[in-house]
């Protein structure tokens, strides 16, 4: 199958599943984007629902798709090519739109971070999943920045070139101001320490997909690990810091500092740290591979979240057309590359 033709040939046919800030960016560009053409979208918010794509995108020129916020009917008039859902983190929740999507014989690309790597976590509903999408003989992945590459992807690529590997440590630091708002609100930016705790525990308040990671990294090396911990812990302001969204003053919560570690043999096999906070003085992302050779990787500035997740998801579109039925992973497919289109 050519990169981007579409299975009736000529340009793709995308749906837009849930259109919250992410996945209206991923309409902005699409909607750039030579070789897709938007023939649907659906949401549950009623004051999207009826307006057309392009001004619910924020774009300056309408796309002539309404939004509706029926599935079930949108995805049998539009007989869309592919479906690119983006609605929760939660692969729990997500079953019955990733169902109804299938039951229309329809691919996926989703941005659901415990769809990144279920198989560790979430194995009934994986294998639900990849028995859906075998009888619809389409294919279904779940990818974004992180999880779906930086914490994962990307290091397992970078073993590539190694003959050992004992240990492998991710960090990433992101200053939070320049995320979306439903990210500084996961991270917890503006509460209290209390108010936090209390969030943490009833876990609307965490970054979601470092279990994911690493399960998919050990893997990948046919690791077999003893567990996998995931900590959380408030980052607190030691002056006024705002971003465009909120100000936060000191003593109050201004993000999150989380480490999950893969347990192999009783030692630290796999460490992935994350710090996302406002104000975070030096972004970055950084892979160490300790073993043979030695590979210590760092991006300044780091990848930018929302930027990345979006073209993650698009350029994994053609390797979600070409792949065979059944629920795959960033670890099973061709790795994605950006593509110019036609």
């Amino acid at each position: 199958m050519p990169a981007m033709a579409s299975k009736a040939g000529g340009s793709t046919r995308v749906m837009h599943f849930g259109l919250g800030p992410i996945g209206t960016a991923i309409v902005q560009q699409i909607a750039r984007r030579p070789g897709f053409k938007i023939v649907g979208a659906i949401d549950i918010d009623p004051a999207k629902i009826g307006r057309d794509l392009g001004d619910v995108a924020g774009l300056s020129r309408r796309l002539n798709v309404k939004v509706t916020g029926d599935a079930a009917k949108a995805l049998k008039s539009a007989k869309p090519d592919v479906v690119v859902h983006c609605t929760s983190s939660s692969i729990k929740k997500v079953m019955p739109e990733i169902e109804a999507i299938l039951k229309s014989k329809t691919p996926i690309v989703s941005t659901a971070e415990e769809l990144v790597y279920p198989g560790y976590t979430h194995v009934r509903q994986a294998r639900q999943i990849d028995t859906w999408a075998k009888k619809a003989k389409v294919a279904v992945l779940g990818t974004g920045v992180n999880p779906g590459f930086a914490m994962d992807a990307l290091p397992i690529a970078l073993t590539a070139a190694c003959e050992r590997v004992d240990r492998v440590v991710v960090t990433r630091v992101q200053d939070a101001r320049l995320r979306r708002l439903p990210f500084q609100q996961k991270i917890g930016a503006g509460l209290t320490t209390e108010q936090f705790q209390k969030k943490v525990d009833d876990g609307s308040v965490r970054h979601v997909g470092l279990t994911e990671s690493i399960a998919m990294i050990a893997d990948a090396l046919g690791w077999t690990l003893d567990r996998i911990t995931d900590k959380i812990q408030a980052k607190l302001a030691a002056v006024t810091i705002s971003s465009e969204f909120l100000a936060v003053d000191p003593g109050y919560v201004c993000g999150i500092v989380q480490e999950g570690i893969g347990y192999r043999k009783g030692e630290p096999a796999i460490r992935l740290r994350l710090e996302a906070y406002l104000g975070a003085p030096d972004s970055y992302d950084s892979v160490e591979i300790e073993g043979s050779p030695r590979l210590s990787m760092k991006i300044d500035g780091g990848i930018h979240g929302d930027i990345a997740t979006v073209a993650i998801v698009v350029n994994s579109i053609p390797k979600v057309l070409a792949a065979a039925p059944g629920l795959h992973t960033m670890r099973d497919l061709p790795l994605p590359s950006f593509f110019p289109g036609r």
